[in-house]
């Protein structure tokens, strides 16, 4: 039923044996971090569903047409406005607009939901970035699962849950997904062919166990921005030179690395807390950029467990204050000038 999928072992195991005895709940919320599979496996399943063999062949017509969506324009507000449907005629998500699931489309998936199946003995609807209703939609929602059509099944998938309304969570079986293993990410990325040898070991490690990110990140820009973070470090622990972290620090504030920029902090903060690890004397081996570790050791030697702590302190500070619209650049150079302080 999951084959090719990679990690939460435990999870495959558990659905697979609810769904072969019949006791797959009525709403499921799938929770956990972004990019590591949630949908997946919620498509896995509803395949399982409509399955001709029953167990979710990934083979048969009904298996491969629950797997191929045609996915509406971002701009086509419309389509958005309903439940958009795989190839299968019982399988449909609801998918955000934008920022947003739509109040319409939740009123769409009741509609569908109280209509008997076309194909199958069972309808199955899945919604994405489930924290993404607002209120209307979400007491829309709420009015479907109080009463669910005994037909129909109903996915939400999260990384969110805390924003979704305690009277949702209440009324689904919360199926909680943990991050990937690097050594599962690695494997896979030399399977795929994506990544191999040091390459794929890397990507594992700063992919924060999210396969989403492993297969889409850009290695090259990753190298670069993760240069100049440690041209950061370098100016602040060991030359001294404020300057320099103040022009890095217009380059990633200014038009061309401004889209960037939150991804350069979390550079950032990844190379500190490797700082931080080998100043309490952590095998290197637990280090993310392992590749590094020589330059690391130098730089953690010249400072203390205790500074390094404060630095990802104030940069989880800055992150969250990112979205009330601070401005950056005064944010990134108090952040560098604290960092060059004795």
């Amino acid at each position: 039923m999951f084959e090719g999928l990679i990690g939460n072992e435990q999870l495959k195991e558990r659905l697979t044996q609810l769904f072969e005895a019949g006791r797959i709940p009525q709403a499921l919320l799938f929770a956990g971090p972004e990019g590591i599979g949630k949908k997946q496996f919620a498509t896995r399943l509803a395949a399982a569903f409509v399955c001709e063999t029953g167990k979710g062949c990934g083979a048969c017509r009904s298996c491969k047409r629950t797997l191929e969506t045609e996915l509406p324009k971002p701009d086509d507000k419309d389509a958005f406005l309903r439940v958009i449907f795989s190839g299968h005629p019982d399988v449909g998500s609801v998918l955000p607009y934008k920022r947003n699931v739509l109040i319409d489309a939740i009123r769409d998936l009741d509609k569908e939901a109280h209509f008997r199946p076309y194909e199958s003995a069972k309808r199955i609807f899945i919604i994405d970035d489930a924290h993404k209703m607002n209120a209307s939609a979400s007491n829309a929602l709420l009015k479907t699962l109080e009463e669910p059509p005994e037909t129909s099944w109903i996915f939400l998938i999260t990384s969110q849950p805390e924003r979704l309304l305690s009277t949702i969570t209440s009324r689904c079986q919360t199926i909680r997904f943990a991050r990937v293993a690097a050594a599962e990410i690695e494997e896979f990325l030399n399977i795929r062919g994506v990544f191999g040898g040091e390459k794929a070991a890397l990507v594992s490690r700063v992919c924060g166990g999210n396969i989403g990110n492993a297969l889409s990140l850009d290695l090259d820009a990753f190298l670069e921005m993760r240069s100049a973070m440690l041209d950061v470090l370098d100016a602040a622990l060991l030359k001294g030179s404020r300057a320099k972290m103040l022009q890095i620090g217009e380059m990633m504030n200014d038009a061309a690395h401004k889209d960037s920029y939150e991804a350069a902090m979390d550079v950032l903060e990844m190379l500190i807390r490797d700082l931080w690890l080998l100043s309490n004397d952590v095998d290197r081996e637990r280090l993310t950029n392992f590749d590094l570790a020589d330059r690391l050791s130098a730089l953690s030697d010249a400072s203390t467990p205790d500074r390094f702590a404060e630095w990802l302190a104030e940069i989880e500070l800055l992150t969250q204050r990112l979205s009330v619209n601070i401005n950056r650049k005064v944010a990134t150079d108090s952040l560098f000038m604290n960092m060059a302080a004795a």
